[in-house]
């Protein structure tokens, strides 16, 4: 089929917020268990819910949601000043919006507060729909809310690509049947995406832009 429609993940594909992410995850950590973890195990399962993320850190459901609590008030209070846009982004979803793409989102965070972000960084506009984690049951590495994303911008899975930069975006993706693009511009190493086997891999936004507008 044609490929109609492109399907973004928000953090580390669409959106920098990879210091945000780490600092927000230092402090709730330090606060609530008494101690810094290493960053790279603070950062391995960024892609997935955050509730998800804390169970690997809590040693009980009370404590996790203290977790969740701590994070989402240091990562909100921090969010609007460090949010950015990856080099390239705004120009190449305006290209594609103007060549016919049907374009959304499906993250794993919050939709108002990911919605929040791509609104302070431009992209809101060109984006067709959000999918957040509280849109659908099931979250990635599942395929269902790339499916839902699909459904809602009115084309089959084939007709879509999903660009992410997680292995989870890219596992997700495949199983759902859309084109995947690995985001190597993003917060996972290439390694780690390459064995998701993606269908694409580019190293910065305005490759895959360059090469989507070539379609």
């Amino acid at each position: 089929m044609t490929l109609r429609g492109i399907l973004f993940d928000n953090d580390g594909t669409l959106v920098d917020t990879h210091d945000l992410i780490l600092s927000s995850m230092r402090h709730t950590t330090r606060v609530v268990l008494g101690h810094q973890l290493p960053d790279e195990q603070l950062m391995a399962k960024v892609g997935i819910p955050l509730a998800d993320q804390m169970m690997d850190f809590a040693s009980s459901i009370e404590q996790r949601d203290e977790l969740l609590r701590v994070y989402r008030e240091h990562n909100h209070a921090h969010h609007d000043a460090a949010i950015t846009a990856f080099p390239a982004v705004l120009d190449g979803v305006r290209q594609l919006a103007d060549a016919g793409f049907k374009m959304g989102v499906v993250t794993s965070k919050k939709a108002p507060l990911a919605t929040r972000g791509l609104q302070i960084t431009g992209i809101w506009p060109y984006m067709d729909c959000l999918v957040g984690p509280d849109d659908c049951q099931k979250a990635k590495p599942e395929p269902d809310p790339i499916l839902l994303g699909a459904d809602m911008l009115g084309l089959e899975p084939a007709e879509c690509m999903y660009v992410g930069d997680s292995p989870f975006d890219i596992h997700a993706g495949n199983a759902a049947g859309c084109t995947t693009v690995a985001a190597l511009w993003g917060m996972f190493a290439a390694d780690e995406l390459e064995a998701e086997k993606p269908g694409y891999s580019f190293e910065s936004f305005e490759d895959f832009a360059d090469w989507a507008l070539q379609l």
